[in-house]
């Protein structure tokens, strides 16, 4: 029996050894949890990320970010999250209680498991004047960053950043995704040829402030005008530049400045504030006088208020999604550029 006893102990010492670090392997070999506010920012992380992370989204693709009721759910999905990724500004303000009610310190702002994509990217529209007079105004400026592009490119860098703090054995691996990923939005954005000529970040800088199509068009290669090589989105929009456009809300600055065209005017009287009577008015006598042709408005806004002002003017309305999943065939951000694009290029052309 002592025998016995005496075997049995140092199998059950050993037993006890092996436990713990077969636990802290198989939690150090775990994918890391990440939550995002945006559908966009969860399709960019699970680009980056790839079979290191598991990625939920908060926001439906057809809902405005600006008015989400916080619900149980939310504080559910937070609660055991290992990083949280928002736009880091005044869009998502429901946000820091769904963070608060969690209970969850890792993902609290300034802290590792937080990460705001809006770092280091040139905000526009900064208000002058921060007043309930001029309705939902943005302290910070425009947070409708992810209709550029150039942005979500420092997005998904600034993801990459808050994966590598999180998880630095996976560095390599998520710089490379990230390598991979900006190779794919310059050549859908420039064309194959005018990147391998030139490179995607000359082009993005170029291109971000706004004296792209100019050195096209100044400079040669082989003899031949430089903006003839020209291809991707930026030059399927070339015909549509100083184009004006009017949208309902303010939600495609970034992207009618990055293909230079004209924001003309809003349906909505000022930001967060249904059209009056007055303000519609006044809107259709405008794009008469101008004949605008074109109104751009996201597809969770009120249709029919978008609708009534492109039948009084004879502009066409382009309804799109504003983020990934928002219509059938947008399920990344490739194809959803391309329904902005086509979507934009058909109403120009009058179909």
């Amino acid at each position: 029996m002592r025998r016995r006893t005496c075997l049995i102990l140092p199998i059950l010492f050993i037993s006890l050894c092996i436990l713990p670090l077969e636990n802290a392997m198989a939690e150090k070999n775990k994918p890391l949890r990440i939550v995002t506010t945006l559908s966009d920012y969860a399709v960019l992380t699970r680009i980056i990320g790839g079979d290191r992370v598991t990625v939920d989204s908060i926001v439906h693709s057809v809902q405005d970010p600006h008015h989400i009721r916080p619900k149980p759910s939310f504080v559910h999905m937070v609660k055991e999250a290992d990083m949280l990724v928002s736009t880091g500004l005044d869009l998502e303000m429901w946000l820091p209680t769904v963070i608060n009610k969690s209970g969850n310190k890792r993902i609290r702002s300034g802290e590792i498991g937080y990460v705001a994509v809006s770092q280091d990217i040139e905000l526009i529209e900064k208000p002058k004047v921060v007043s309930q007079i001029e309705g939902d105004v943005h302290i910070f400026g425009n947070p409708h960053l992810n209709t550029s592009p150039i942005n979500t490119k420092k997005v998904a860098r600034n993801i990459a950043i808050g994966l590598i703090k999180n998880d630095p054995e996976g560095k390599e691996f998520y710089e490379e995704n990230l390598k991979k990923l900006h190779d794919q939005i310059d050549k859908h954005m420039f064309g194959e040829e005018l990147v391998k000529l030139l490179g995607g970040h000359t082009l993005c800088r170029l291109a971000q402030q706004g004296k792209l199509i100019d050195f096209l068009k100044e400079n040669k290669f082989q003899g031949k005008p430089l903006i003839d090589k020209l291809g991707g989105w930026m030059g399927k929009m070339l015909p549509l530049r100083e184009m004006p456009v009017v949208v309902y809300h303010k939600n495609w600055s970034y992207l009618l400045r990055l293909f230079g065209l004209e924001e003309a005017g809003t349906i909505e009287t000022k930001p967060g504030i249904p059209p009056s009577l007055k303000h519609v008015t006044k809107l259709v006598n405008m794009m008469r006088e101008r004949d605008i042709r074109i109104i751009l408005a996201a597809n969770y806004f009120d249709e029919q208020k978008v609708r009534t002002v492109a039948d009084r003017t004879g502009a066409k309305a382009v309804v799109a999604p504003l983020f990934v999943g928002g219509a059938p065939e947008t399920d990344d951000y490739f194809k959803l550029v391309d329904y902005w694009t086509d979507g934009l290029i058909k109403a120009a052309k009058g179909s």
